[in-house]
């Protein structure tokens, strides 16, 4: 198992290609949650491109040195939206699916506190260890790779880090 590093254009280019599939389906939604951190990036550029409002629910578990130590879950209280509610048809979106229980969870929270006729899932990697297989995903990696995203370098170096180049 070796790791996988993605530049920012092969990232942008994944999120398209997760665009196009969801489309492609056919399935109509009118709401987009996304799980941040991860999920962030991946649901601003669906919710341009689909032009459907954003809610976000923040999640955590990874932690320690390069954030790649899991823990345990935590997920806020509430979404933060700019809509009275919760559409009724929610695509939730994340950057991945790793061990699969925060997308689980986060699927049975908006199910148990928000009334909504039905929801699905998506994510740019899915991985053979996830205990959930999304409805949508761009790429399956069976060997479940560490995946090095292209903003995780701001996750080791702070803004004086930056300074060098002013």
């Amino acid at each position: 198992m070796s790791d996988l590093y993605v530049s920012w254009e092969e990232y942008h280019r994944l999120i398209e290609r997760l665009a196009v599939q969801i489309d492609r389906s056919g399935w109509q939604f009118d709401q987009i949650v996304c799980l941040a951190k991860g999920g962030l990036r991946v649901g601003d550029l669906l919710c341009r491109l689909f032009r459907q409002p954003l809610a976000i629910l923040y999640a955590s578990s990874y932690g320690g040195t390069n954030n790649q130590l899991r823990g345990e879950l935590k997920i806020s209280s509430n979404l933060a939206m700019t809509t009275e509610t919760l559409g009724k048809r929610v695509l939730l979106v994340d950057d991945l699916a790793d061990s699969g229980i925060t997308l689980e969870k986060s699927l049975r929270w908006i199910e148990e506190r928000h009334s909504i006729d039905e929801i699905r899932s998506a994510v740019i990697w899915c991985k053979g260890a996830s205990v959930i297989k999304p409805d949508y995903y761009v790429e399956f990696l069976p060997d479940n790779p560490w995946i090095h995203q292209p903003f995780e370098r701001y996750e080791r170096i702070t803004p004086k880090d930056l300074e060098v180049g002013e």
